[in-house]
């Protein structure tokens, strides 16, 4: 036991010594000349940078959040939801996964134009962009992970009358879970990289928009601050994954099976009537 928390106390130093080794090095090789601040300014000069212009950039971040926030509740709600209910189900899996997984090799940005003739630049083109850019790979994996489920217990909920919506809600996303966070971190991080992306083609707000328009005048310190707010956007959205893995621990530990029987047993799904 004295081993293991060495060894997590070693690799959690050996990260922060990392990220203060890249700290350093963002600062100190612009300062020496060895890097030309045109192509990586000095840490300081991009915080100031961002410091100097907050009010515009706070701006660009609530219209960013507010697209990605949106962009997640369609894309990884609707993925978890329709990958339970295509998983569970054989004849729509055979019918509709090819076709998903078709389409999700297609670099989808390459629609994101036809999006802006339907909806415009506003904030409607980016989220229906990234919604379907963080849907597929949602969908897929819920659906994957749907499989992995032991039917044995499908079979004793539909022995006990339960309905597709309570054997969606008590047996299946449950038995799936550890799968189906794998792909929400994944579709949400391709949503916020969806917003960000759309936002840098064809747009008037939006933290994607600052860097483009900073970008072309060759400001690179502006361009850096830009890059660090979606650098603390995507570990923002990291840490509330971690915190949603930590309260759903309890589906990942090799007891879930028989917690998903006992549950089942003890009248937790009630009989369909």
């Amino acid at each position: 036991m004295s081993a293991r928390i060495s060894a997590r106390i070693s690799a959690k130093t050996l990260r922060y010594l990392i990220v203060i080794g890249l700290i350093a090095l963002w600062e100190g090789l612009p300062r020496a000349g060895l890097i030309p601040e045109l192509f990586l300014p000095s840490l300081s000069s991009t915080l100031v940078a961002g410091w100097t212009d907050a009010a515009e950039y706070g701006h660009a971040l609530a219209v960013t959040l507010y697209e990605v926030v949106v962009s997640m509740a369609f894309a990884c709600g609707g993925g978890i939801l329709l990958g339970a209910i295509v998983g569970s189900l054989p004849r729509p899996r055979i019918l509709i996964m090819p076709m998903v997984s078709s389409l999700y090799a297609v670099p989808l940005v390459i629609l994101y134009p036809v999006f802006t003739v339907w909806l415009g630049i506003g904030s409607e083109s980016k989220i229906a962009f990234a919604s379907i850019y963080g849907f597929l790979p949602t969908m897929l994996a819920t659906a994957a992970g749907i499989q992995t489920i032991d039917p044995q217990l499908l079979l004793a909920a539909r022995s006990m009358g339960a309905t597709l919506s309570q054997r969606l809600v008590r047996v299946i996303i449950p038995a799936a879970i550890p799968t189906v966070l794998s792909g929400l971190r994944v579709g949400g991080a391709l949503v916020i990289v969806g917003v960000v992306v759309s936002e840098m083609l064809i747009s008037s707000a939006g933290i994607g928009y600052l860097i483009s328009r900073y970008r072309t005048i060759l400001d690179s310190a502006h361009v850096f601050a830009g890059v660090l707010l979606v650098l603390f956007l995507a570990i923002g959205f990291n840490a509330v994954i971690r915190w949603i893995e930590r309260r759903a621990a309890i589906w990942q530990t090799g007891t879930r099976a028989g917690q998903a029987n006992d549950e089942i047993a003890t009248g937790a799904i009630q009989p369909a009537t």
